[in-house]
């Protein structure tokens, strides 16, 4: 009964390696082309480590397909703005709320700004960055003037377009997005 015990657990063994190769084989396959390659030699992992790829997503890292050259880059599903330099660099991120109306993903650029104005909700806002419109509501960039006051306002009743940005941001944006920037909005 041994010897048919410990062959058993030789063909399971041997069918789990091969297991584990295949997928191993798929799951390199599955990269894109010279990601195995990029961190080095393409070499084995070392004994105990595992050959899965450990995927962690910087909720920071610009979106891939966000265009090239100098250019504002507005993530709808992460909330969040880069503010990207002609060498591609990213200058600066940052958290926004968005607007009721979101604007398509596409390619845009800055058609219009405001030093100070009072938004569509009521709400005192500057450094106003407009690049599209949805329906007869202008999108853009806007910081709220008393950040306090903006936070603790109810939702307004009509929609609106404005994605806010802290003032620090807002004046960042200023700076940066003058008429004719690329603003490119991804998902």
């Amino acid at each position: 009964m041994a010897a048919s015990s410990s062959g058993i657990v030789a063909a399971l063994t041997a069918a789990a390696l091969a297991t584990v190769g295949y997928l191993a084989h798929q799951a390199a396959e599955a990269l894109p082309a010279g990601a195995a390659r990029a961190a080095g030699t393409g070499a084995a992992p070392a004994a105990g480590t595992s050959k899965a790829p450990q995927v962690k997503r910087d909720p920071t890292a610009l979106p891939q397909e966000s265009g090239e050259g100098p250019r504002v880059v507005y993530s709808l599903r992460r909330d969040r703005v880069w503010l990207v330099g002609a060498n591609g660099e990213v200058a600066r991120t940052f958290e926004v709320e968005p607007s009721a109306v979101d604007p398509a993903p596409g390619r845009y650029a800055v058609t219009s700004r405001s030093g100070t104005v009072t938004g569509s909700d009521g709400i005192p806002v500057e450094h106003v960055v407009r690049f599209t419109s949805v329906d007869g509501v202008v999108i853009g960039f806007s910081a709220a003037v008393d950040e306090a006051r903006a936070a603790a306002a109810p939702a307004p009743k009509v929609r609106t377009g404005g994605i806010r940005e802290s003032r620090v941001d807002g004046s960042a944006m200023w700076t940066f997005a003058t008429i004719g920037r690329k603003v490119v909005v991804v998902r």
